[in-house]
C-alpha cells in the first residue's frame, strides 16, 4: 500500500494586491518524506509555505492535508491540522528555560497548578526519542541557534505534528550543527513526519531531500525525485538559464597597487577573540577575510566598524593617524559603513519600508529647507537600489515583509546611498539564492570599481574567491598569512586556516 498524500494544493494562488506572489500551484506532497521547495527570491516558495502553515491565507484555490480540505486562518489553526512552521525568526523566549519553550502554549496542568515533573518527564522522554542532548534548565537565550531550532522541532514534536515546516532552517549554522540537523531530520521522516524544506543550499536540498519542487516568479516549474536532480539542472530550472560563471575568478585591476591606502591597521587586538590582527587597505580594492566559523572574522569587522568598546590597535585612515573608534556612529563619520552578518536584528528596520532603509542613512539628500520630501526620498531610494538591482516596486514594501535576498540587497543600497570610503561586509549572501548571488558579487565589483575599499567575510570560500583581490586568513584570532594572484584559491585558504602544508578537498 502507498503511501498518503500528506499535502496537496489545488490551484494555490496568492495575491498581495497587484502582485501576484504565487499563481495557481498543484502540488502533492507525500506523507513520510522530506520535499524540498527551491527558488529564486521572491519566487514564492517561503509565500507557498506560509499558506501551508496558515500564516497566510491563499487568495484563491484549495489546500488538503491528509485528504481533508483545511481553511487555516492562522497558525494557531494550522497546529490544530498537525502541522508546524519553523522559520529564520524563532519563536524561542530567550529568559524562559529549554524545558519551559518546548511546552510553550501547551503547559501540562491540574487546576491551574502547572504539574513540573510530568514536563519533565516528557522532555526526557522526547530528547531521548529525538537523540537530543540539551539540558532542560539552560535558559534558551544562552543556546546556540542549533540548539534553538531543535527546541523548536522538540515543540512541534510535542503538539504532536505530523507536517513540519523548515524554511532556512542552516542558514546560520555551522557545519557540525548542520550535519546534527539533518540527522534529526532523517530520523523524524523514518518516525512518519513530513517536513517540507525551503533552502537555498542546493548541496543540502541534494543530500537531504526524497523530492524537490522549483519555484520560478510565482510558478511551479517542476517537481521530481531527488535522483533526477542535479545541481546544475536546479540552477538552470530556477534561473531559466545556466550560470556556470557565478564563481568565476575575476582578474585584479593592473593599476591596483598603485592605489593608494585608505586604511591600515595594526596590533588590532579584541580581547578573548583576536590578537595582534594586521591588514591594509587600497581604493577600490576588495579585500577578503578568510577562515573558519569562530576565527575572529567578525569580530576584526566590528572592531573596525566601532562595535567592538574593547578594541585596540593602530589605524590609519585615509593617511592620516587616528584613535581607534569607539563607536558605530563615530566609525561611519569617518567614512566607515557595515553590513553586519544579521541583517534583520542588526541592519534593518523591519517596520520601515525598504526605500525608506535605504536613504535612512543620510537624509539631508532628501529635504528641501529642512522638510523631508516624499519625491526626493523615492527618487533617492530608486537610485540607490538600481545598484544592487532591488526592483523599485519593492520600495513601497515594508522591508520585513521582503525575501532574504532584496532585504540584502535594500540593506546594501543604504550604503551606495551613503557612499562610504570603506565598506565592511559580513556574509553578504547568507541565506540567499543563487542568482541573487550573483546579481549582489557584480554589484560589489561594481562598487570597487567606483573607488569604494571593500572588506569581505563570506563562509563560502568559492565565493571569496571569485570577488577578492586578496584575502587575508584568520585562524585562532590571529592573522596567518595573505593569498593573492594565481595562488589564491580555496585549497590555498583551507591550507592557511588549518595551518597545514597541503589540503586537498
Amino acid at each position: 500500500m502507498g503511501k498518503r498524500v500528506a499535502v496537496r494544493s489545488k490551484g494555490l494562488s496568492k495575491n498581495f494586491g497587484q502582485l501576484e506572489a504565487i499563481s495557481s500551484v498543484d502540488l502533492e506532497i507525500t506523507e513520510g518524506s522530506i520535499h524540498a521547495l527551491v527558488g529564486e527570491n521572491g519566487a514564492g516558495k517561503s509565500t507557498f509555505l506560509s499558506m501551508i502553515s496558515g500564516r497566510l491565507h491563499p487568495t484563491a484555490g484549495d489546500l488538503l492535508i491528509f485528504g481533508n480540505q483545511v481553511h487555516l486562518a492562522s497558525p494557531r489553526e494550522g497546529r490544530s491540522a498537525g502541522i508546524v512552521g519553523i522559520y529564520q525568526e524563532l519563536s524561542i523566549v530567550p529568559e524562559m528555560t529549554a524545558l519551559d519553550n518546548v511546552f510553550l502554549g501547551e503547559i501540562p496542568s491540574f487546576m491551574g497548578a502547572v504539574m513540573s515533573s510530568e514536563m519533565a518527564a516528557k522532555y526526557g522522554e522526547l530528547a531521548e526519542r529525538l537523540n537530543v542532548n540539551i539540558d532542560p534548565r539552560s535558559k534558551a537565550g544562552r543556546l546556540s541557534v542549533a540548539d534553538q531550532q531543535i527546541l523548536e522541532i522538540m515543540r512541534a514534536v510535542q503538539f504532536d505534528a505530523k507536517i513540519i515546516l523548515l524554511d532556512e532552517p542552516t542558514a546560520a549554522l555551522a557545519p557540525a550543527e548542520r550535519k546534527a540537523l539533518f540527522a534529526l531530520m532523517r530520523d523524524l521522516r523514518a518516525s512518519g513526519h513530513t517536513l517540507v524544506l525551503v533552502s537555498h543550499n542546493l548541496d543540502e536540498v541534494l543530500d537531504i531531500a526524497d523530492a524537490v519542487t522549483v519555484f520560478r516568479n510565482g510558478r511551479l516549474i517542476s517537481t521530481q525525485p531527488k535522483k533526477s536532480w542535479t545541481k546544475r539542472s536546479l540552477v538552470k530550472a530556477m534561473l531559466g538559464q545556466n550560470v556556470d560563471d557565478l564563481y568565476k575568478r575575476r582578474a585584479a585591476p593592473m593599476s591596483l597597487s598603485s592605489e593608494p591606502e585608505v586604511l591600515r591597521v595594526s596590533n588590532l587586538t579584541v580581547p578573548g577573540a583576536v590578537q595582534d590582527i594586521e591588514l591594509v587597505l587600497r581604493r577600490g580594492e576588495i579585500l577578503g577575510l578568510g577562515g573558519l566559523v569562530g576565527s575572529g572574522r567578525t569580530t576584526v569587522l566590528r572592531a573596525i566598524a566601532g562595535a567592538e568598546r574593547t578594541a585596540q590597535g593602530d589605524m590609519v585612515l585615509m593617511g592620516n593617524k587616528r584613535q581607534w573608534p569607539r563607536t558605530v556612529r563615530e566609525a561611519r563619520r569617518a567614512g566607515i559603513g557595515i553590513v553586519p552578518e544579521d541583517r534583520k536584528l542588526q541592519g534593518l528596520f523591519l517596520h520601515m519600508k525598504s526605500g525608506q532603509n535605504i536613504v535612512i542613512s543620510d537624509l539631508s539628500t532628501c529635504t528641501t529647507s529642512g522638510v523631508l520630501s516624499v519625491r526626493k526620498l523615492k527618487a533617492a531610494a530608486s537610485k540607490a537600489g538600481q545598484k544592487f538591482r532591488l526592483d523599485p516596486k519593492r520600495l513601497d514594501h515594508l522591508v520585513g515583509t521582503l525575501s532574504g535576498g532584496n532585504q540584502q540587497k535594500a540593506l546594501l543600497s543604504r550604503w551606495w546611498h551613503h557612499r562610504p570610503n570603506i565598506l565592511l561586509i559580513d556574509e553578504p549572501t547568507r541565506g540567499i539564492d543563487i542568482g541573487a548571488k550573483a546579481e549582489i558579487l557584480a554589484s560589489l565589483r561594481e562598487m570597487a570599481s567606483d573607488g569604494v575599499a571593500i572588506i569581505m567575510v563570506s563562509s563560502e570560500l568559492e565565493e571569496l574567491v571569485s570577488i577578492a583581490d586578496r584575502v587575508s586568513v584568520v585562524s585562532q584570532g590571529q592573522s596567518v598569512g595573505e593569498i593573492d594572484g594565481d595562488d589564491l584559491s580555496v585549497n590555498a585558504i583551507l591550507n592557511r586556516a588549518f595551518q597545514v602544508e597541503e589540503l586537498h578537498v
